[in-house]
């Protein structure tokens, strides 16, 4: 699959801002720069007497970056669910005897979807009372699958 890498515009350098931004803030430094900004602003508490401005510098911080956060958290969230997605469907379309229908399932109603977990949960329950999980998904069973899987693709 070719990826194209390079989006122009706008629309682009906000995705690789997003990207980089998400990057830099799930990295220790930041976790210490935010601890540093917290302890600097405990310690100079006495300096300014504790007055209203030294605490509305930090609520009017945290409060903006908590704000950026929640975006930056939510796109970060969502594209990964996506590639998750995506990843389950090609898993459910190239598996043979899979049911197609699980395809795309994140897009179903909620009663679908409750209607397939009913019936998945009456699969389990099956499951367990014909054998253990030992003899039902055995290492024997995946090498075979693992096998036929090859001899396929020659």
């Amino acid at each position: 699959m070719t990826r194209n890498k390079t989006t122009n515009g706008l629309s682009g350098w906000l995705e690789r801002f997003s990207q980089k931004a998400t990057h830099a803030t799930g990295t220790s430094m930041a976790f210490a720069l935010a601890l540093g900004t917290i302890i600097i602003w405990g310690v100079t508490g006495p300096l300014f007497e504790f007055s209203n401005t030294w605490q509305l510098v930090i609520n009017t911080g945290t409060t903006i970056v908590t704000f950026l956060m929640v975006f930056l958290i939510q796109r970060t969230q969502n594209k990964d669910s996506l590639a998750v997605h995506l990843k389950l469907n090609e898993i459910v379309a190239a598996i043979e005897g899979a049911s197609n229908r699980l395809i795309d399932v994140e897009d179903l109603t909620e009663d679908e979807i409750a209607t397939l977990h009913k019936h998945y949960q009456k699969l389990a329950s099956m499951s367990k009372k014909d054998v253990n999980l030992g003899e039902s998904h055995s290492i024997e069973e995946a090498t075979q699958r693992h096998q036929r899987k090859h001899q396929k693709a020659r």
